[in-house]
C-alpha cells in the first residue's frame, strides 16, 4: 500500500490540468510575460498564455473584466495574477477535478487560498463593478463576449460579496478556499511570492498530496 500511495501523491505533483490551454506536463518558460514570470522556472502555460493573461479581453476565454464598467487597476492585477495561478501553476495537482464542460476536462476545486491572498483581492476590488456572484457561468454571450444577463444590477463588490471570504469562494464557483493560514505556512497556497526566494507552492502541494 505505502508503494500505491506513493504512487497516487506522486501523480498530484508537478502536473498540469488537462484544460484549455494547459501544456500537457510543466517544464521552463523563458519568456512568461509580466506578472506571469513567477512560474518561468516551471510553468504549465506557454508565453502566448501568458501574454494572453494580461490583455483587457483575451482570446484565452473571451472574458471581459469590464463588463460593468472599466476595473481599477489595482483590482485588475489581482484577476491577472488569479489567471497566471490558474494557468501556469504546476502545483495544484490535489485540488484538480473532474470538469463537465465543453471546453475543459479538469478544473480547480477549494484550492486553499492564503488568507492575505484573498483578503488583499477583496480589499482592492471594493469599488470594482460587477452584475454576476459566480462568474463561471450564466452570462449573456451573445455577442461573443461575456456580457450582463438581462435584469442584473451592476453593482459594486462590496455589496455583490458580503465578506473576503464570500468573494474568494463563489466568484469562480468554489475553485478557492478561504483559510486562515498565512503566506509562508506551507498550509495555503499563494498567488503571489518572490520567485527569487522559490515557489512556496510546491511545499504546499506536497503537504496536502
Amino acid at each position: 500500500p505505502a508503494a500505491t500511495a506513493a504512487v497516487t501523491r506522486d501523480s498530484l505533483l508537478n502536473v498540469c490540468m488537462d484544460a484549455k490551454h494547459h501544456k500537457t506536463e510543466p517544464g521552463p518558460e523563458g519568456q512568461l510575460y509580466g506578472q506571469c514570470v513567477l512560474w518561468k522556472d516551471n510553468a504549465c502555460c506557454t508565453a502566448n498564455t501568458s501574454m494572453e493573461a494580461h490583455q483587457d479581453q483575451s482570446y484565452l476565454y473571451n472574458f471581459n473584466w469590464d463588463h460593468c464598467g472599466a476595473m481599477p487597476e489595482k483590482c485588475k492585477r489581482h484577476f491577472i495574477q488569479d489567471t497566471c495561478l490558474y494557468e501556469c501553476s504546476p502545483n495544484l495537482g490535489p485540488w484538480i477535478d473532474q470538469a463537465d464542460t465543453s471546453w475543459r476536462k479538469e478544473r480547480i476545486r477549494d484550492v486553499p487560498l492564503c488568507r492575505e491572498d484573498c483578503e488583499q483581492w477583496w480589499e482592492d476590488c471594493q469599488d470594482a463593478v460587477t452584475c454576476k456572484v459566480n462568474w463561471h457561468e450564466g452570462w449573456n454571450w451573445t455577442t461573443g463576449t461575456n456580457q450582463c444577463p438581462k435584469g442584473a444590477m451592476c453593482q459594486k463588490f462590496k455589496y455583490v460579496f458580503s465578506t473576503a471570504a464570500a468573494f474568494c469562494e463563489q466568484i469562480w464557483s468554489g475553485s478557492y478556499r478561504y483559510t486562515s493560514h498565512h503566506r509562508g505556512s506551507g498550509r495555503c497556497i499563494q498567488m503571489w511570492f518572490d520567485p527569487a526566494q522559490g515557489n512556496p507552492n510546491v511545499a504546499v502541494a506536497q503537504y496536502y498530496a
